[in-house]
């Protein structure tokens, strides 16, 4: 199953294609919504108590790592990179920065609702069976009251459509950041640009038969993509209030207000995170 994944990847990547990589993504996303989405219904959450956690959330003890976790999956720094040159190519024009917007906002809660699926299923599955969930075995085996015994091959579908979307998109991010750094020359079949993306699906292809175990690797990931994001987005509202470089597309007022708000909200989690590791080392 890793081969097939890594060999689906390269064969995508190596394409160069970005309308076709383009299209296989969304594919991907659409199959891991049905499946999440469907999920979540099934368990029968408790509505009241989603709302009220929703709104006034509350940080239980020993949590921080896991919600680092949560917002480093959801807002994947280098996902910021991919999308930005995806932008470029797809709307080169200053006047498509409406619907760039519309994508982006539309991009941003889909993934923000996948996520939010995804725990209500687990917090669902558990709430059923009175079990503890740290895999994607406990999760689907939880679900058996609700899906039968279909509920492993059917979440497997979900959590695979999701390995192939992060197989495809990490390289691809990586490859692009790397090329506007050194501004590489050529597009998406250049040879540098393709040894880069090599690299980075090699590097998880190894590691991934190390025998490590994948869920607490998966979790320093990306509690180090939530410790990294306040870094972007202080770059990005640098960037975003340059006249020189927006004119007069720079950030409004409010635009600013909210931003610094999310990023002293992440400030803060990200430097309770590193304490928290440092505690732990």
């Amino acid at each position: 199953g890793l081969l097939g994944i890594a060999a689906f990847s390269f064969v995508l990547l190596m394409s160069g294609a970005y309308k076709w990589i383009e299209k296989t993504l969304i594919a991907l996303v659409c199959l891991m919504g049905i499946v999440f989405i469907a999920a979540a219904i099934m368990v029968k959450p408790d509505l009241v108590a989603l709302g009220q956690n929703l709104f006034v959330p509350s940080l239980p003890e020993n949590a921080i790592m896991m919600v680092l976790g949560l917002m480093g999956t959801t807002v994947v720094p280098y996902n910021l990179f991919l999308h930005a040159s995806a932008a470029k190519r797809k709307w080169p024009d200053r006047h498509d920065v409406s619907p760039c917007r519309w994508d982006t906002v539309i991009s941003v809660v889909t993934g923000g609702a996948i996520t939010l699926t995804i725990m209500i299923t687990s917090a669902g599955a558990a709430g059923l069976t009175g079990g503890k969930i740290e895999n994607m075995t406990d999760l689907s085996r939880q679900l058996e009251p609700v899906l039968g015994s279909g509920a492993r091959t059917f979440m497997a579908f979900g959590f695979l459509a999701a390995g192939l979307s992060s197989a495809i998109t990490a390289p691809l991010a990586a490859a692009l950041a790397t090329s506007e750094v050194f501004n590489w020359p050529g597009d998406m079949k250049g040879h540098r640009f393709r040894m880069t993306w090599m690299l980075v699906l090699a590097s998880g292809v190894v590691v991934s038969t190390l025998g490590v175990k994948p869920t607490k690797l998966i979790l320093f990931a990306q509690v180090a993509n939530g410790i990294l994001l306040p870094v972007i987005a202080v770059c990005l509202m640098w960037i975003m209030n340059d006249s020189r470089i927006m004119g007069s597309y720079k950030n409004s007022i409010l635009t600013n207000v909210l931003g610094v708000a999310v990023i002293l909200v992440a400030i803060i989690l990200g430097a309770k995170g590193v304490v928290t590791a440092v505690g732990l080392l």
